[in-house]
């Protein structure tokens, strides 16, 4: 134990991590990428000296921004000496030795800083949403992406969706040909008409000498945006489609940071930005591009990756706390993609919605039966 400003802190005692390998229930396609089978996942629990757990998750895509050994020797090797014996409540001193430390990595030290605002929320006696600017919203409106090669097992999955109250669509396209893209959105369309909000997501998956005129045809879905329809590095055919044709433009693989953020917005490559927990490094990293976003009246979209119940909770504080984080948010893998999540009661999704725990640190505990049964511990040393 020590003290600091007269209140006794529990110093990080342990460090522990595993690798999970989750269950999906589908394939899925993406234009940088299939998924399908598993995904595999980095759980990390801290513990302080009087008992305290936090719990972090990275969920990194090989295809996008790294991969799970490479979060596990970030923060079982390279960050582990910084953590023991560090007070948990200095959040921004340790992060940003994180980053003097190591380069890159933006999944681990994700799980790292949820741990932290975890811990700290717990110790505070605070949800993480009110660590993190007080809260701006008590539910959050829920996207779920469709992207199963079957589109008539979409079909299915869709109505299940609707029936059970959600109403806004990210359909994936760019990876069967474009004919094939058509077709889905216009009997989409017909099938639920305006009372779904559908969104639109490459994923990468268009070249730019074929943009326009692809997305001049989707436009008659009216989308509310579509998102990152070229590579990442197209700077320049991202700029030309924002600036043709009338429906928004989200970036996503081309903005990773508040840098990133800042040139994109100079270049007029988008008209939105979509922030993750994963690819930017934590919330406070999202917070900070979404200030960027909002200095030039761009909005922001709350983005995931392939995570569990756990790192949700991350996203839905940071949405919950961020203002301009006002196009929803896609954190739907726990309740309806992955056959079992990790946490010990169902994420908090009602009629479409999310709800915002109001309970200390992330809000919802690991069932540790259950990641005992999936993951392997990869080290508990201290």
């Amino acid at each position: 134990m020590f003290e600091c400003a007269g209140i006794a802190a529990d110093a990080i005692a342990a460090l522990e991590v595993w690798v999970v390998r989750l269950p999906v229930r589908t394939r899925r396609a993406h234009g940088i990428g299939d998924i399908g089978g598993e995904v595999e996942n980095v759980i990390l629990r801290l513990t302080t000296e009087g008992g305290l757990i936090g719990w972090g998750e990275a969920s990194p895509w090989p295809a996008f921004t790294g991969t799970a050994g490479a979060a596990v020797a970030a923060l079982d090797v390279q960050l582990r000496p910084l953590l023991l014996g560090a007070d948990p409540r200095r959040v921004s001193a340790i992060m940003a030795n994180a980053d003097a430390m190591l380069v890159g990595q933006p999944e681990a030290k994700a799980a790292l800083e949820m741990a932290l605002f975890d811990l700290l929320g717990k110790q505070a006696r605070l949800p993480v949403a009110e660590l993190l600017g007080g809260r701006c919203r008590d539910r959050l409106a829920l996207s779920v992406s469709l992207a199963n090669p079957d589109f008539e097992a979409d079909l299915v999955y869709a109505q299940d969706l609707v029936d059970r109250g959600v109403g806004i669509f990210k359909v994936k396209t760019g990876v069967a040909g474009h004919a094939f893209d058509m077709h889905r959105l216009e009997t989409l369309r017909m099938r639920f008409g305006a009372s779904i909000d559908l969104r639109i997501d490459y994923n990468q998956g268009l070249q730019p000498e074929v943009a326009l005129r692809c997305l001049r045809d989707i436009e008659q879905f009216a989308p509310t945006f579509i998102e990152q329809p070229v590579p990442a590095h197209c700077w320049q055919a991202m700029a030309r489609i924002t600036a043709n044709i009338d429906t928004p433009i989200l970036a996503d693989e081309s903005v990773f940071d508040a840098c990133d953020a800042r040139r994109a917005i100079e270049a007029g490559i988008c008209d939105a930005i979509s922030v993750k927990v994963m690819k930017s490094g934590g919330m406070r990293a999202c917070q900070r591009v979404s200030a960027v976003a909002q200095s030039a009246g761009l909005p922001c979209y709350g983005g995931d990756m392939f995570e569990t119940g756990l790192a949700h909770l991350a996203g839905v504080h940071l949405v919950a706390a961020t203002p301009n984080v006002r196009l929803g948010c896609e954190y739907y893998q726990a309740s309806f993609y992955l056959q079992e999540d990790l946490l010990a009661e169902p994420f908090p999704v009602d009629n479409g919605e999310i709800v915002v725990p109001t309970t200390p640190g992330l809000g919802m505990a690991v069932d540790e039966d259950k990641l005992a049964r999936m993951g392997q511990r990869v080290s508990s040393r201290r």
